[in-house]
């Protein structure tokens, strides 16, 4: 096995990104037992397989490492020889595996080793310029076998999964558009293959109307008709940047339920201890406020002169939850975007009652929240899994607030939004006519904070 001095070997681009625990595990192990698997590179010195080893052996401090050497007959071979690599031996992410799965698929059909549709096993067979000789990998380069095309079954069945999980991966690497999945590597959603099959999902509509508006283009293209090209050139752009758009606000509702739901199991767990001094009486009384820490309690009247005072002209968020008191369309002036939480069936009726211009309504569990805002804002694309008024709370503070935003609540309820405010670092400002609720939500804050 020859060694092979470690500053001749090339790395590519689209390599995946370094583990460092894995090379830590490795540095251990080749410390005590030496490099049991060598690495794998071309004629030219490129890394086929081995990136943590390489790794391993850099940081270790050593100047040659063992080496296999193969020889491609092309670039398209030896990167497939890598998939296979990285199929075989790593634990991967849905979205890592989702995007090999797709490459290999695209390298094979160039080769001319992917199945059309409408081919069976006599026309694959029995066509023999669509058969492509690949090298045998055994180090000569020189003996070389024949594979017929590959249909999608089979290339399910070479990586290890059924043709339903091989076609939804698949479908994760096309249709998710590239920034969103850079976007979601470094997230928990890279993990969970149904979120991915939600987001690939959202935006369809645009994507299909790109891909006609390309196909179009370079159609005129090729007819010499520029101006026209470059029109629907236009028009695709268009429909991307929309998808993108559309994909975007996917993640960040996806990401904010399951951001939320951690938070919601956290409340849950010390609920009983945040509970326990609930009727512990305080001294606020009515037409008094009090700071909390950065958070501001008004103890009364929330549509009075006084109340309104206290608010901050540029808050990001309002929640309320409408009652027969309801004189609060103030908010729309006071939050950029005003949440309203109403039972089923209620929704229109308050919309039809009040001036702030309506966007549009989510379902959350069994509660329509109405949003409203003078501006326009693009509404959640994928179903929002959350149960509870404080789930719900929790996921309107991780879409539409940031650490630090401020946060309106014109009623204080049993605390919801000024205890979610304390836990996500948002600053709240709330009251309640009634003196028992907001003390019974001081004292959850206050249990909250010791």
């Amino acid at each position: 096995m020859p060694l092979v001095p470690i500053e001749r070997i090339k790395i590519g681009l689209n390599r995946r990104k370094i583990k460092q625990d894995k090379v830590d595990k490795l540095m251990e192990s080749i410390e005590t037992s030496g490099l049991l698997n060598p690495i794998t590179i071309d004629g030219d010195f490129n890394l086929i397989a081995g990136l943590h080893r390489l790794t391993a052996f850099k940081q270790l401090g050593l100047e040659k490492i063992n080496c296999n050497i193969v020889n491609y007959l092309t670039a398209h071979h030896a990167r497939l020889a890598e998939i296979d690599e990285n199929l075989i031996r790593n634990e991967l992410k849905p979205l890592e595996r989702s995007q090999l799965w797709l490459e290999r698929e695209q390298l094979l059909d160039n080769l001319g080793l992917r199945a059309k549709a409408g081919d069976n096993q006599y026309t694959r067979n029995g066509h023999s310029s669509r058969n492509h000789s690949c090298p045998n990998n055994n180090g000569n380069g020189g003996e070389m076998v024949t594979r017929p095309p590959k249909t999608t079954q089979e290339l399910a069945k070479e990586v290890g999964y059924s043709e339903r999980s091989f076609q939804l991966g698949k479908q994760i690497a096309k249709d998710i558009t590239p920034a969103i999945q850079e976007l979601i590597k470094d997230t928990p959603l890279a993990e969970s293959t149904t979120e991915l099959v939600k987001i690939a999902r959202v935006g369809s509509k645009e994507r299909v109307s790109a891909q006609k508006a390309e196909h179009a283009s370079q159609l005129a293209q090729a007819k010499g008709l520029q101006q026209e090209a470059e029109e629907q050139a236009q028009i695709a752009i268009e429909f991307r940047a929309k998808q993108q758009e559309l994909q975007m606000k996917a993640l960040e509702s996806a990401i904010a339920q399951r951001e939320a739901k951690l938070v919601l199991k956290k409340t849950q767990a010390s609920s009983s201890s945040e509970f326990c001094d609930s009727l512990t009486p305080t001294v606020m009384k009515k037409g008094e406020k009090w700071y909390l820490g950065r958070h501001l309690v008004y103890c009364g009247d929330t549509t009075s002169k006084e109340f309104i005072n206290l608010l901050p002209a540029n808050a990001d968020l309002a929640i309320g939850s409408p009652s027969e008191y309801w004189e609060h369309d103030y908010l729309v002036d006071k939050a950029r975007i005003v949440a309203v939480l109403r039972s089923m069936g209620t929704v229109y009726n308050f919309c039809k009652c009040q001036q702030m211009p309506f966007q549009y309504e989510l379902i959350i569990g069994n509660l329509y929240v109405g949003i409203f805002s003078r501006e326009s804002i693009p509404k959640p694309q994928t179903p929002i899994n959350i149960d509870g008024v404080e789930g719900i709370v929790n996921y309107l503070l991780h879409v539409y607030t940031n650490p630090n935003s401020f946060v309106i609540a014109q009623f204080i309820g049993y605390g919801e939004v000024l205890v979610a405010c304390e836990r996500l670092k948002r600053i709240c400002f709330t009251g309640d006519i009634n003196s028992q609720s907001v003390n019974r939500s001081i004292a959850r804050w206050q249990n909250l904070r010791e």
